[in-house]
């Protein structure tokens, strides 16, 4: 959870290899290494998880019922918002506490790159270039074609003069399904020189598309562990049975302190021990001094040990004085 809430991809990506590793754990929020992910905008490390990751959880909650979708959808993490609902996240789950989806939420909190990113995968929701029946042709090609050879043939109008000596160009973002467009779907598909020899595809029958599950890298090998066995309660035994080892009467009279046992009347009956107590010599009695009817009560005021050393160490000093005195008057 560390890892992925700082960025760490490294350690994520070893963490990996670990076979009893919990990836759905959480903690005391109800926050999974999902959540934390992708609420902090780290896309490498989300594609990691849901690529590297078998047995990852994408509708797991949180304590307000909040999934890694809808906590992406908040924080507009538009890339993160697109590689859930591409693995196969839940678009159409609403939370507990105010029932609303993560695009719901996303138009709350004014998260309008996450909006355009889930209105554009809605409207092309599965990655066609990414298949083997892709064709890398634009579809909107031949009509473009024949709207040119058209006017060219006419002549062009004097309104349309002005609006080509007035226009402005001006920087606006890629059309869909346009030529920048359609320069990038045919650059990433999986006939294009640039990815053949780069990289291979796992299942090319199944690309990426919205709403549908996708399995992780080792569930496609065959390397996946097992998932752990469900926990079986207890058994509980029909009746609670205790199993006491057979002991004969005088072994477990044997057992016994001897003036407990039983004693005929012709044996003599030892006596029971006598137990004496003795009391400790008290400590010398200290002198006190007697308090006057006419003196005012109080606590005395405690002398510590630096204190009885200053007092000695000034009568010390008062005997030498008083030794040199007398000795200058012999």
């Amino acid at each position: 959870m560390v890892a992925c809430y700082r960025g760490f991809e490294n350690v994520v990506a070893l963490l990996s290899r670990c076979p009893f590793l919990d990836v759905n754990q959480q903690d005391k929020e109800g926050d999974t290494a999902l959540m934390l992910a992708a609420q902090a905008g780290h896309v490498p490390l989300v594609s990691l998880l849901l690529n590297y990751y078998p047995g990852l959880d994408l509708e797991r909650r949180d304590q307000r019922g909040l999934t890694a979708l809808m906590k992406a959808a908040i924080r507009n993490r538009s890339e993160c918002v697109a590689a859930l609902l591409l693995a196969g996240a839940e678009l159409t789950a609403v939370d507990p506490v105010r029932g609303k989806t993560a695009l719901e939420w996303a138009v709350l909190t004014d998260s309008f790159d996450t909006v355009q990113r889930i209105r554009k995968l809605l409207r092309r929701p599965q990655i066609e270039q990414l298949s083997q029946h892709y064709q890398p042709e634009w579809p909107a090609l031949p009509g473009l074609v024949a709207q040119a050879q058209a006017q060219a043939q006419a002549a062009p109008s004097l309104l349309e003069r002005l609006q080509a000596t007035l226009s402005l160009p001006f920087a606006r973002f890629p059309q869909e399904g346009g030529v920048l467009d359609h320069l990038v779907t045919i650059t990433t598909s999986l006939a294009s020189p640039f990815l053949t020899t780069a990289c291979h595809t796992l299942c090319p029958e199944h690309p990426p598309a919205l709403g549908t599950r996708s399995k992780s890298v080792p569930e496609l090998l065959g390397t996946a562990p097992p998932p752990p066995p469900d926990p079986q309660p207890p058994q509980v035994a029909p009746g609670p049975r205790a199993l006491i080892p057979y002991q004969s009467p005088q072994g477990v009279l044997s057992m016994c302190p001897q003036w407990l046992q039983p004693r005929d009347d012709s044996s003599p009956r030892p006596q029971a021990p006598k137990i004496r107590l003795s009391k400790a010599p008290s400590s010398p009695r200290q002198h006190k001094p007697e308090s006057r009817p006419g003196e005012n009560r109080r606590l005395a005021l405690p002398i510590w040990r630096y204190q009885e050393l200053r007092m000695e160490r000034r009568k010390q000093e008062e005997e030498a004085r008083r030794a040199q005195s007398q000795g200058k008057m012999g």
